[in-house]
């Protein structure tokens, strides 16, 4: 079918939720896309950061391709070895000694690591302590829990009322912090980089802080890793540079290179606070979501690979400075999260004119084009992006 022939289908059947580019995409070979037309594009989004081993790449498809022979899908009244084997290499990769939950996205995640935070406080305080605190300019999810613990304004509209409990502090300004996570606090909850928000790192200093903080008070620190995991900063785990060692470590996106999945990593402090009853998902931790995730992990958890990754980044991100236009006020992020910053309002326009050019880029906040391309992306497809961009920028 053609694009328009699609776009009447989809308009008279699919609810109208999002704000759709004008293509259709029909195949991919790495870092490369083709839309049904047969246009090329190279894809600098790599559908939001979850097709981290880009597109049919043998690893993934074998992997997905075995485990469908064997079993797609059993309940969670089974143990499995896929589900076995990527906990493990989770815990063991992350050295925090703890266990994992499995879920289907990040918000859900997010909802797994707000249940473990309150059961935690009210196990060992009883009632009283449940709120966390999430900073201003946040984002944790679309679910109704996750939207209220997300800390921008414009999400918090027409789905009241919202669950309570929440409240927001200033990113990057520990008094704030120190004044929301009061006595009546069980857990803080940050991105290390405010991916929606803009691309917006927190600085060190600061996220150690918030660490010792949390630890004197018995709080517990949930570490929003949906974005900046599984080898997309340059690290496994973002958290990693930062050197900190969170509570709860929540994960999406890449962890499955492609197909849904989320997980909650509860380390050593609050590994045994969900027990059975207390929290459950039907398709969590499925046989075949977790065969591509093991081929994820035994890809991204190598060293070498992850200096690759802050290679490329390095490379991508130099190559945009590099151009010397005006319209570029500046490149933020670290490894393979790039931002571009343009003038407020105008990171759309710019998104749309590389999408006409062949280059598809995300935006974020109020003046980022946001750049998640695949981890295996080639020097060859960087250049050929680069050389859009100096066109278009």
């Amino acid at each position: 079918m053609t694009y328009q022939e699609l776009k009447a289908e989809e308009n008279k059947y699919v609810m109208n939720t999002y704000g759709r580019f004008p293509i259709a995409l029909d195949h991919g070979e790495g870092a490369t896309v083709w839309d049904v037309e047969g246009k090329k594009y190279i894809d600098l989004g790599s559908g939001i950061g979850v097709n981290c081993l880009g597109y049919n790449n043998p690893v993934i498809v074998d992997a997905i391709t075995n485990q469908a022979h064997k079993l797609m899908h059993v309940s969670n009244l089974f143990t499995t070895e896929p589900m076995v084997q990527v906990a493990k290499k989770l815990v063991e990769k992350t050295h925090l000694n703890g266990k994992v939950f499995f879920a289907n996205s990040g918000a859900e995640a997010n909802e797994g690591a707000i249940k473990l935070a309150r059961k935690y406080s009210f196990d060992k305080y009883g009632e009283g302590r449940y709120k966390i605190v999430t900073l201003v300019n946040s984002f944790h999810g679309r679910t109704v829990t996750t939207l209220k613990a997300t800390g921008q304004d414009r999400f918090h509209n027409y789905f009241f009322p919202f669950t309570e409990g929440f409240d927001y502090a200033v990113a990057n300004d520990f008094d704030s912090v120190r004044r929301k996570a009061d006595e009546t606090s069980c857990a803080v909850m940050m991105e290390l980089i405010q991916g929606e928000g803009g691309v917006l790192p927190l600085d060190r200093e600061f996220v150690q802080q918030v660490e010792a903080y949390c630890r004197e008070k018995d709080i517990l620190l949930i570490i929003d890793e949906v974005q900046t995991g599984i080898g997309r900063t340059g690290s496994l785990f973002c958290f990693q540079q930062y050197g900190i060692r969170p509570d709860v470590v929540t994960m999406a996106k890449g962890l499955g290179g492609g197909v849904p999945v989320g997980a909650v990593l509860a380390a050593e402090s609050c590994s045994n606070v969900l027990t059975p009853g207390t929290h459950a998902t039907t398709f969590g931790g499925t046989p075949i979501v977790c065969a591509a995730a093991n081929a994820v992990l035994d890809t991204v958890g190598d060293g070498q690979f992850l200096e690759k990754v802050k290679e490329k980044g390095e490379y991508l991100k130099n190559g945009i400075l590099s151009i010397g236009s005006p319209n570029i006020l500046g490149v933020r992020g670290m490894g393979l999260m790039l931002a571009i910053i343009v003038e407020d309002g105008k990171h759309a326009a710019y998104a749309n004119k590389l999408l006409e050019k062949g280059v598809i880029g995300l935006t974020a906040g109020k003046n980022a084009v946001r750049l998640l391309p695949p981890l295996t992306i080639s020097k060859e497809e960087m250049d050929e992006a680069l050389t859009i961009m100096k066109e278009v920028f």
